[in-house]
C-alpha cells in the first residue's frame, strides 16, 4: 500500500492531538508524520505508532514533502496557511470556517458527499461539528421524503471551545471560579446561548455556520433552516434538539429503518426502557446517535430527533481523516 506523508497544524491542541491519534487508530498509511504547531508548542514531541515525533515550529518550510496537511489552527492561520500548504504539494483539510462557503472548496461530510470531494482544488474544508452529526442522521431522509423546514437547538460541550474551556469548567467546579474564563458567563452548573459572535440579527456565527453549512453539504438551498447554539457544562459530546418538517410522507417505521441502514449512525429509540442518546455514551465513539424518534403532530410530515456525537471525534478529527481515507479511496491523492 501507498503511504503519504501527513502534516497536522495544530497538533498539540486539542482536536490536533485527535486527529493524530486517529490517524493511529485507523491505520492510515503514514510515511511521515509531520506535527506543527506555534513556536510556542515547537520543540515537544507527540507518541504516534510507539514513536516520539518532534513538533515543528509553523513556517513555510515545515510542509515540504507533505501529501496531506490537517489543519486545526483557526481561521486567521488557515486563511494565510492554507495556500502555502497547497503551494508545497500538499492538499489541506481544515477544520476552521476560513473555507468552508467558498464556492471552490468542497465541504464534506463523507457518508452524505464524498463525490464532491473530486472538485477540490487543493483545499476541501470540514465541517462545523453541529453541522457534522446533524447532517449524517438527516441526510438519508432528505433524500427520501425532501425537508421542507429544520429547526435545530445544540446543547454544546466545551471542548468544543479548546483546553481554555475545559480548565475553566474545571476550575470552576473545583472552586467556583476561573481565574482565565473561556466564556464571557460562568459556565459550572449553568447554560450560555452565545457560541461565536452575534451578528446584526441576533443570531451567533455558530447558527449561521449551521444553517449555510446545511444548505451547502445537501445541495439544497430551498430548505429552511433555523438553528439556536448554547454552551452547557458537558465535557464532550454534543446533541441536538432537531425538528424536521418533511414534503411527503412517512411512517416511523420507514424513518427507523433508513436511520439503522446508515451508516455511522447507531439508533437508541426505547423510551419506554430509558434508551436514548446522551453525550457520556457517545464519548470516544465515532458513530452518530438517534434517539427520541417521534411526529410532531403541529405541522404535516413533521418529525422530532434527538441526535449526539462526540465532537472531537466525528465532530472534527475523525471527520478530517476519513476525508483522507476518502481522498485515497477515490482516486485523488
Amino acid at each position: 500500500m501507498k503511504k503519504y506523508n501527513v502534516a497536522v497544524l495544530g497538533a498539540t491542541g486539542l482536536v490536533g492531538r485527535k486527529m493524530v491519534e486517529i490517524l493511529e487508530e485507523r491505520h492510515f498509511p503514514v510515511n511521515n508524520l509531520i506535527p506543527i504547531a506555534s513556536e510556542r508548542s515547537s520543540g515537544q514531541t507527540l507518541s504516534f505508532n510507539n514513536e516520539e515525533v518532534p513538533v515543528l515550529k509553523l513556517e513555510p518550510e515545515a510542509f515540504a514533502g507533505a501529501h496531506i496537511a490537517l489543519f486545526s489552527a483557526g481561521t486567521i492561520v488557515s486563511k494565510e496557511v492554507a495556500p502555502v500548504a497547497v503551494g508545497s504539494g500538499a492538499i489541506v483539510i481544515d477544520n476552521s470556517k476560513a473555507w468552508r462557503m467558498e464556492p471552490n472548496v468542497p465541504l464534506i461530510v463523507p457518508e452524505v458527499n464524498a463525490e464532491a470531494i473530486k472538485s477540490h482544488e487543493g483545499i476541501i474544508a470540514n465541517p462545523n461539528c453541529s453541522t457534522i452529526q446533524m447532517v449524517v442522521a438527516i441526510a438519508p431522509l432528505h433524500r427520501k421524503f425532501k425537508i421542507r423546514r429544520l429547526v435545530v437547538s445544540t446543547y454544546q460541550a466545551v471542548t468544543g471551545s479548546g483546553k481554555k474551556a475545559v480548565l475553566q469548567l474545571e476550575d470552576e467546579i473545583r472552586t467556583g471560579k476561573s481565574d482565565s474564563p473561556a466564556y464571557p458567563h460562568r459556565i459550572a452548573f449553568n447554560c450560555i446561548p452565545h457560541i461565536d459572535n452575534f451578528d446584526n440579527d441576533g443570531y451567533s456565527i455558530e447558527e449561521i455556520k449551521m444553517i449555510r453549512e446545511t444548505q451547502k453539504i445537501l445541495d439544497d438551498y430551498s430548505i429552511r433552516i433555523t438553528a439556536t447554539t448554547v454552551r452547557v457544562p458537558v465535557m464532550g459530546g454534543h446533541s441536538e434538539s432537531v425538528n424536521l418538517e418533511m414534503e411527503k410522507e412517512f411512517s416511523l417505521e420507514d424513518i427507523i429503518s433508513i436511520l439503522e441502514n446508515t451508516p455511522g449512525v447507531i439508533v437508541q429509540n426505547n423510551s419506554k426502557e430509558n434508551v436514548y442518546p446522551m453525550p457520556i455514551q457517545a464519548q470516544n465513539k465515532d458513530e452518530v446517535f438517534v434517539g427520541r424518534i417521534r411526529r410532531d403532530p403541529t405541522v404535516p410530515n413533521g418529525l422530532n430527533l434527538w441526535i449526539v456525537s462526540d465532537n472531537l471525534r466525528k465532530g472534527a478529527a475523525t471527520n478530517a481523516v476519513q476525508i483522507a481515507e476518502k481522498l485515497i479511496e477515490l482516486k485523488q491523492i
